[in-house]
């Protein structure tokens, strides 16, 4: 029970990885406030881990602000931030010369801001020893047009971040996610895809949401008190760095 009378807050928790996270952070002791759009599975992944859920769009900096103040109000404190909102189940596949500015624009908004907007409304309520986790993804490394772009730029935010927050005790770190089979996945990718991205695989099995509960429960908590401004691949060896 690592996160007993802790507190955190997980965007896009109602479905797949951050459902996920909801329910590992839950079964370690925390309360959990689980902030997405869509309200029915939310209600029912916030009832199941008695805690709360709010309705959020993370684009919108005033929603973010509600959604920080129902932790407060809900259970007096926060801890942890896991920003794992993102537009991807239903995606529309384009270039970037070519896709339609205003979908690129929120796209952008969700994908990336929505992260800052997040941790803007938050920070203030989280003290020494509070932690982030930005969800990026390994579309950082290799082509993945506009979707790749944002998750480069969680990856800057997460270092950024780091240094400004690191002098309040704030930790911020991100996880980036190889091919997962969610629901969101198999919507996105076409079958025959999925196959040739396991084919490339050091480990060939697609990752599943609750491959990532592991790395997610370890940098929000205090074994990784040293541990900050770092990207951490979870993709079974889909990509190496040096």
């Amino acid at each position: 029970m690592r996160f007993e009378n802790r507190v955190a807050i997980v965007t896009g928790g109602a479905r797949g990885i951050g459902e996920a996270y909801v329910r590992a952070l839950a079964a370690e002791g925390a309360k959990v406030v689980v902030a997405d759009l869509e309200t029915e599975p939310g209600e029912r992944v916030a009832e199941d881990v008695g805690g709360v859920f709010v309705r959020t769009d993370v684009a919108d900096p005033e929603s973010a602000r509600a959604m920080a103040s129902v932790a407060r109000e809900s259970f007096g404190r926060l801890d942890y931030l896991v920003n794992n909102a993102a537009i991807y189940g239903g995606m529309r596949l384009d270039f970037l010369i070519t896709v339609d500015w205003d979908y690129y624009r929120r796209f952008m908004a969700v994908n990336l801001d929505g992260a800052l907007n997040c941790v803007r409304a938050c920070y203030p309520l989280m003290g020494e020893g509070a932690s982030i986790v930005n969800q990026s993804s390994t579309a950082a490394w290799v082509y993945s047009g506009f979707y790749g772009l944002a998750k480069v730029g969680i990856n800057g935010l997460t270092q950024q971040l780091a240094h400004e927050l690191g002098g309040m005790g704030i930790r911020v770190n991100a996880i980036a996610p190889g091919p997962t089979d969610t629901e969101a996945t198999r919507a996105v990718v076409p079958e025959g895809y999925r196959k040739r991205m396991v084919d490339d695989l050091a480990l060939k099995r697609l990752g599943r949401p609750e491959d990532l509960t592991g790395m997610c429960l370890f940098l929000l908590s205090d074994e990784a008190g040293w541990i900050t401004g770092q990207i951490f691949n979870v993709d079974g060896g889909q990509v190496i760095r040096s």
